[in-house]
């Protein structure tokens, strides 16, 4: 149903709220007016500013992936030219594998160059070119951009390599660094440094750290028992748990017994 008109106003009353609607309206429209000023002062102060931003950003993050692109594209390419020399040196064609390693090796980036280095020394000492071996060996240790672990890497190779040539000290300033107990090389880097203390005349701290070879865990079998076997032949025990030892040399020699009538069939 609908509302009765209130006729209860009088005429000073509706003038007053038809006036007030009116006044309420006109502030509308200025306000508007005012904010639309506003934001055509912003657009004419900041307009051009802020799409010249907005391109600059679009053309940077367009750049980026370019780069990005462009990154994944020659890592993929030096992937496979690795893959590809690894494949001709195990088909026993080291020269052509060594010829796809050389743009790797002269290019700029510091893992793939390495890489490349240390696959090509390994190609050299093949080829019984041990003195080319070294240089590259050498090149690779002292390269700061290299990764640390190929440096180290480098360096117990070249020492390895000019063993016969070097003084027994120069060879223990090299790598005692690196025979310690715990380090992912300390297996290699301590054999060579416990020789070079054999050649040196300190036979007891060749046999020391002979026996630290053979008691560490992380070690290869076999470079734990010619450790500890030269340990006992220079008088120091390397043996920590006798029976577990027994043991395995038990182990070893049954199944040497259980191979040998397989072979003579």
């Amino acid at each position: 149903m609908a509302l009765r008109p209130n006729n209860s106003l009088t005429p000073a009353d509706r003038a007053g709220r038809q006036k007030a609607a009116q006044d309420d309206m006109m502030l509308r429209e200025v306000d508007d007016a005012v904010r639309q000023d506003q934001y055509s002062q912003f657009a004419q102060r900041f307009g051009i500013p802020l799409i010249i931003l907005l391109v600059l950003a679009l053309a940077a993050f367009a750049g980026w992936l370019y780069w990005q692109n462009r990154q994944e594209a020659a890592m993929e390419q030096r992937s496979e030219a690795l893959i590809g020399a690894l494949d001709q040196v195990e088909a026993g064609n080291l020269d052509t594998g060594a010829e796809l390693l050389d743009p790797l090796a002269s290019g700029d980036a510091a893992g793939p160059q390495s890489a490349a280095r240390m696959l090509q020394a390994g190609i050299a000492l093949e080829q019984g070119r041990a003195g080319d071996a070294a240089q590259l060996f050498a090149a690779v240790g002292a390269d700061a951009e290299a990764p640390a672990a190929l440096r180290n890497l480098a360096t117990i190779r070249e020492v390895a390599t000019r063993f016969d040539s070097l003084p027994p000290q120069q060879v223990i300033e090299r790598l005692e660094s690196l025979a310690v107990p715990g380090n992912p090389f300390f297996g290699s880097a301590a054999e060579l440094v416990a020789m070079a203390h054999l050649e040196a005349g300190n036979t007891q701290r060749a046999g020391n750290l002979f026996a630290e070879i053979a008691k560490a865990e992380d070690v290869p079998d076999s470079l734990r028992s010619r450790a500890r076997q030269i340990a006992g032949q220079l008088g120091v025990d390397a043996i920590v748990d006798v029976e577990a030892l027994l043991e395995q040399q038990g182990a070893g020699a049954a199944a040497a017994a259980q191979q040998a009538p397989q072979a003579a069939q």
